[in-house]
């Protein structure tokens, strides 16, 4: 009976011993926490686009010169559609302010419209003939108008230049004075001037991920003026330097754009876990 007292005081004696050493040892510290990764800057750094569109281009009228007692009312004058490329490169400066720098070019449409001159003892009609096309070189800013389901709809105005060149312009006359009908064609050379050019922007954006956005936009575009070469009557009784110009040239343009974001977002990755041995 003693010797089992003596092993149940050991046991006893050896649990204890244990537990007291147990609970001088260090605990081990927890892992850390994982950290969510810092908001990104209200920024969104440089970025390059391009454009593709269609413009429907108007002109308010065809001036050149006349005798003294004539006048003349225009018909008809305007401009078949025409494709539109642009290509650019833009800085975002907050979430809400960006700008860029854009060159455009607009193809080929085809001119048509129509002087009638009326005068003393004379009646004519001129009809007009040819094409237009431009080179748009302009700075735009844009302000995004706040951002829902990924889409941002979004306001601008740009300025620039715009070099507007006539080419293959022609005018068929006929005309009727002192009692004789007669006929004449003009050709006039290819020719291209610069001018002041300004635009207003609206349109919708979708971010496609943090690096591409898709943009489908309006433009109001005021090209300035355009004018033809030097003429040449069809039968070489005269030339010379032209008096006609096109004037107040505008198009109201449908885009539809990218941006590609040239500052890649970093990519967080978790601390390494530590964990004592």
């Amino acid at each position: 009976m003693r010797s089992v007292k003596s092993l149940l005081a050991a046991g006893a004696a050896t649990l204890i011993s244990s537990m007291a050493f147990a609970a001088d040892m260090p605990i081990a510290a927890p892992p850390p926490m994982y950290a969510p990764p810092a908001p990104p800057a209200d920024f969104g750094g440089w970025y390059l686009r391009g454009d593709i569109g269609m413009t429907n281009q108007s002109a308010k009228r065809i001036e050149s010169a006349l005798p003294a007692g004539y006048s003349k009312t225009t018909e008809g004058l305007g401009f078949d559609s025409s494709p539109l490329f642009g290509l650019g490169a833009g800085y975002r400066f907050n979430s809400w302010f960006r700008a860029d720098l854009i060159g455009q070019y607009r193809g080929k449409a085809t001119l048509h419209g129509s002087d009638n001159v009326v005068g003393p003892g004379f009646v004519g009609v001129n009809n007009y003939s040819g094409s237009k096309s431009e080179w748009v070189v302009m700075a735009n800013a844009y302000v995004d108008l706040g951002t829902w389901w990924c889409i941002t709809p979004f306001i601008g105005a740009g300025v620039g230049g715009s070099y507007n060149k006539i080419s293959g312009f022609r005018d068929d006359g006929v005309s009727y004075s002192g009692g004789v009908l007669s006929n004449s064609v003009a050709y006039f050379g290819d020719h291209g001037k610069w001018n002041l050019a300004w635009a207003a922007h609206a349109g919708l954006a979708y971010k496609v991920n943090p690096g591409f956005t898709v943009e489908l936009a309006y433009s109001y575009m005021n090209l300035g003026d355009g004018a033809p070469g030097n003429y040449r009557l069809f039968d070489n009784s005269a030339s010379g330097p032209t008096s006609i110009k096109i004037k107040d040239i505008t198009s109201h343009d449908v885009k539809l754009g990218v941006r590609w974001d040239l500052n890649s977002p970093p990519v967080y990755a978790p601390p390494p876990l530590v964990t004592k041995g």
